[in-house]
């Protein structure tokens, strides 16, 4: 039997799924699955504005999917955990059925 989960861990797994439901994001994350990066460097990948790549980022750091350094002049992003690349491929298993 499952454990019974309260309102809160639902509010907020619901929460952590809305941001796996912006499909720029997802492409973020695809990004970062191959190597580390800066936010200029992930805009070119993407053909997408600095902007709007921080925008996105922000989100995914606040809900702890990507984690940042600095080196130097430079922040460098990555996938915060093993857990986001589990969730995409399990995602991925899914929709692939």
């Amino acid at each position: 039997m499952m454990k019974k989960i309260d309102e809160n861990e639902l509010y907020d797994l619901a929460e952590l799924f809305k941001v796996f439901g912006d499909s720029t994001r997802i492409r973020i994350l695809f990004v970062l699955f191959e190597d580390e990066m800066c936010v200029n460097d992930m805009a070119e990948a993407l053909n997408m504005t600095q902007s709007a790549v921080s925008h996105q980022l922000k989100i995914l750091k606040q809900n702890k999917l990507v984690k940042s350094r600095r080196e130097g002049k430079l922040i460098i992003y990555s996938l915060a955990d093993d857990h986001v690349r589990l969730i995409i491929d399990y995602g991925r298993e899914h929709i692939e059925e």
